[in-house]
């Protein structure tokens, strides 16, 4: 079962998306801050992470480079009600698979959350792949 981080410092969006994604069959958990989220991901692996971009304290932008300089091996789906063109493109080229605007649609939170986690999925393949022929060129290198 993939788990979830939800971080969005509005309450009734966490518990939205909690029990939506619950219903789809994830483990979630949520948080409010970035600093929080940074916490939960030292603890364990979650297959994707929805993050707001506007947070106290670190915001979402900052709490994205902090979770892909630490090498965290997950998804991360930028949130946003304020978003603009900019801060998509920012959060982007920072390493987020995707970015959507609040109000949230529900059905396509879903979806993007699905793509986000089969993209990580081959993208683990990829990686496992290209090691393998690395390997192999090593070895015939040596022979």
């Amino acid at each position: 079962m993939d788990s979830i981080l939800i971080v969005d410092d509005e309450r009734g969006i966490r518990e939205t998306l909690r029990g939506v994604l619950e219903d789809e069959g994830f483990a979630v958990e949520a948080v409010a801050s970035g600093e929080d989220a940074l916490r939960a991901c030292e603890r364990r692996p979650f297959g994707c992470v929805l993050l707001d971009v506007w947070l106290p304290g670190i915001d979402g932008l900052e709490t994205l480079s902090h979770l892909k300089e630490s090498g965290a091996d997950c998804a991360v789906v930028m949130i946003s009600g304020h978003g603009n063109i900019e801060t998509a493109v920012r959060a982007t080229k920072l390493g987020a698979f995707d970015f959507i605007e609040k109000p949230l649609s529900i059905e396509k939170t879903v979806v993007t959350v699905r793509n986000a986690l089969k993209g990580r999925a081959l993208a683990r393949v990829n990686a496992a792949l290209v090691a393998a022929v690395n390997e192999e060129y090593r070895m015939v290198g040596e022979s």
